[in-house]
């Protein structure tokens, strides 16, 4: 039996792929009034985020080069919305 791997649809930024696999592993969540992404703060998360873009990079990059814009984009998400009044 085939079995085929489901694709990611087609991101046309390096920052809107980072953020896709953030959200893919869980690592990143969006404010469910404002829609700004909240790091969860979740070491696991954040390690199967690093996984999925070392094994599955962009095209034309380099699964380290993956890695180190996954990491950016990952640092200029804060875990709290800017919106949203402090508790």
């Amino acid at each position: 039996m085939l079995m085929r791997k489901e694709r990611r649809p087609a991101i046309r930024t390096l920052r809107g792929w980072a953020i896709s696999v953030l959200n893919e592993a869980g690592a990143i969540r969006e404010c469910e009034e404002h829609g700004w992404q909240q790091d969860r703060a979740d070491p696991h998360a954040h390690e199967r985020a690093f996984d999925i873009a070392r094994q599955d990079p962009p095209p034309g990059m380099s699964p380290q080069a993956a890695a180190v814009a996954l990491a950016e984009v990952l640092e200029s998400i804060g875990d709290t919305c800017p919106e949203c009044p402090p508790e």
